[in-house]
């Protein structure tokens, strides 16, 4: 269900407007990676509107989608069955053909054309196009088929969607040496892309508040190593550790700060961007 935004009269409209330009002014010029996660979408209807407004006020976005419950319900349709280990997709050469489907040719399109409807211009890739990301497999036991993980990213594709003042929506599947197609976590597609290009920001939009403490209050902000510890005390515990290991990674290769927010809320990147933020941003230290 969407979560609506407070309700604010004239006086308080303008002040929240008023310090929102101070942080317009801090991202102005700057990259901006957004992930949407499968679980967000359909959550809020501003997502498009605020990626586009992102870019009107001079801030560069890069969208990166997931699609998980949109490829397990297609698979169910088509009679494939999912499994998982340890949340990863185990991915055949059958299930590899919907998930690119699902991904490349329906997901990531109407994400495209969202944006374009508002005023954008958005353009749908994969990793395989212009080789934006050669993937290597993930190698482990029990084998997972074709799931992979991002090898390198092609910065200069990305710059050059940044002069053409495009708006580039990635699908998470990349391209292996040999060009075998591989699927990869859309968190860590976000992550390897917002390292390579150094971006501002890394926000993880997904179906929960952040990070919570013992007390399951929303942690505003750390820094990597009280992460760390609070993944080594089991406070950081089940499907939190990955996003949280995504958005360290992230720092550690050069992005200023990364953020775990609740796409659900409406305007969720706005205020996280342009107030004093919505979820939990983590700093390297």
């Amino acid at each position: 269900m969407d979560t609506p935004a407070p309700d604010l009269g004239p006086a308080a409209k303008a002040a929240v407007l008023s310090d929102a330009l101070h942080y317009m002014r801090r991202y102005a010029g700057r990259t901006v990676v957004v992930k949407y996660g499968g679980h967000a979408m359909g959550g809020s209807d501003t997502f498009a509107r605020d990626v586009v407004q992102l870019q009107q006020v001079g801030i560069d976005p890069i969208v990166v989608h997931g699609g998980g419950p949109q490829i397990g319900r297609m698979l169910k349709r088509l009679g494939i069955e999912s499994r998982f280990v340890d949340g990863l997709r185990v991915t055949d050469a059958a299930t590899m053909e919907v998930v690119e489907m699902v991904l490349a040719g329906t997901i990531n399109k109407q994400l495209v054309a969202a944006i374009n409807a508002e005023g954008g211009c958005a353009i749908g890739v994969t990793g395989k196009d212009g080789r934006l990301i050669e993937a290597q497999k993930v190698v482990r036991k029990p084998d997972l088929g074709f799931v992979g993980e991002p090898k390198t990213v092609n910065a200069a594709l990305l710059d050059g969607f940044k002069k053409s003042a495009m708006i580039p929506v990635i699908a998470p599947i990349g391209v292996g040496a040999l060009g075998e197609t591989y699927n990869i976590n859309a968190d860590t597609v976000a992550g390897a892309v917002a390292a390579a290009i150094k971006a501002a920001r890394l926000l993880l939009l997904t179906d929960v508040a952040g990070v919570l403490d013992d007390n399951k209050k929303l942690v505003p902000e750390i820094d990597a190593a009280e992460a760390r510890r609070m993944i080594a005390a089991g406070t950081i515990s089940g499907g939190m550790i990955p996003k949280v290991e995504t958005c360290l990674e992230a720092v550690d290769g050069g992005v200023e700060a990364a953020v775990i927010v609740d796409g659900r809320v409406r305007h969720a990147i706005l205020l996280e961007l342009f107030t004093e933020g919505a979820g939990t941003l983590i700093r390297a230290g």
